[in-house]
């Protein structure tokens, strides 16, 4: 019997929901470092507990889930070249990981989550942008005001609702995505760089 590699480990072991086959296959073909493989599947995973959110608060809301669900899948993949940015700040691997995906065939529209996830005030940026850039920050329970209100706005002119209703219902939605952040620290620091 084979014992399972690093990066197997952090693709397939318990916890996080899985990511997409096209990922996981995307992954295997770059070596990706175990750790990324299992910060992107913490991200991915909290991707889909705020879109349910969404679904159910919003259900008329026009999201792409599946754009949302990519991006965030894929939105640090440049750090498979840049694998310094996994134990420290640095944005080389945000521009990297769109040219890496677009040289692996995926739509523009699609690898533009490797550039925007950190670049949130730029003023084409879309709510799917929007939260694949809050489903990076709150997986480890960092709010930052700034992106929250730009979702909060989003949410209050899609509504009609006051932004400090739409205020109030995201943060209780974040706080309790944040309450498990202890936990995901964990799985991700239990895979090796």
């Amino acid at each position: 019997m084979t014992t399972p590699t690093p990066l197997h480990r952090a693709l397939h072991d318990p916890g996080p929901r899985p990511l997409p086959d096209d990922v996981v296959h995307l992954l295997q073909s770059l070596d990706a470092p175990p750790r990324l493989a299992a910060h992107l599947r913490l991200v991915h995973d909290v991707a889909h507990e705020l879109l349910d959110w969404l679904a159910r608060r919003h259900p008329s809301l026009q999201v792409d889930r599946e754009a949302v669900l990519f991006g965030a899948a894929t939105h640090d993949i440049g750090k498979t070249a840049h694998v310094g940015e996994l134990l420290g700040p640095g944005s080389a691997h945000e521009e990297a990981g769109r040219r890496l995906l677009l040289a692996q065939g995926v739509a523009p529209g699609l690898a533009r989550f490797a550039a925007t996830h950190a670049t949130w005030t730029l003023p084409d940026i879309g709510l799917e942008d929007l939260l694949v850039s809050l489903a990076d920050k709150i997986w480890k329970n960092k709010r930052v005001p700034e992106l929250e209100d730009l979702v909060v706005r989003r949410l209050a002119e899609a509504s009609g609702r006051t932004v400090w209703e739409e205020f109030l219902d995201l943060d209780d939605a974040l706080t309790a995505v944040g309450e498990a952040a202890q936990e995901r620290l964990a799985f991700q620091t239990a895979h090796p760089v």
